[in-house]
């Protein structure tokens, strides 16, 4: 085995977990996320020479952010499709703290699974990559600039939704909170 070979299988071994659940923020899908990671992957191996001594985890998740984006766009194109969540049921536990718990997460991704990809992807990355304003730029090939806007823009959708805002405790007329 060279040591382009080997330093991309440690890549791969030690990263893969948290590139699935990245590309999973970004999909709301397991097994799309999975497929996301393995193209990047693939992908970036044929460019490992030049991209293991810069930073390739930024290529990768470059590289996962775009085909999200790409796919999503693919998908709109053919005939809807339905949400598999909506099928498969939670095996967890149904403690009313944890029935709670994903309540919540529920309804926060379907709020997100409405966004357009940019929007998902922006949200995402800024908010719970934690990414800086240029980074994301970065990763999705635009401004800095549209990365604000766009952010801008997604936050006001989600603060509009009324789900999300039941959730928060904000009453819709009156934008005050109420306290439980």
């Amino acid at each position: 085995m060279s040591a382009d070979e080997s330093q991309f299988r440690d890549f791969v071994l030690h990263r893969w977990p948290q590139l699935v659940r990245y590309a999973y923020l970004l999909t709301g899908d397991a097994t799309q996320a999975e497929d996301l990671v393995q193209v990047a992957l693939e992908r970036s191996w044929r460019h490992w020479g030049r991209i293991r001594s810069d930073n390739p985890e930024a290529y990768v998740r470059t590289a996962v952010a775009r085909g999200a984006i790409s796919r999503f766009r693919a998908r709109s194109r053919r005939v809807a499709e339905a949400p598999f969540d909506d099928v498969v049921a939670d095996r967890r536990s149904a403690t009313p703290d944890g029935a709670q718990a994903r309540a919540e997460r529920d309804a926060v991704w379907r709020q997100l699974a409405v966004l357009p990809p940019r929007m998902r992807a922006v949200v995402v990355l800024r908010l719970w990559e934690d990414l800086t304003v240029e980074e994301t730029a970065r990763v999705l090939g635009c401004s800095t600039g549209t990365v604000k806007s766009t952010l801008s823009r997604a936050t006001d959708r989600l603060r509009a939704s009324a789900d999300l805002r039941e959730l928060a405790g904000v009453r819709a007329a009156d934008d005050t909170e109420v306290t439980r």
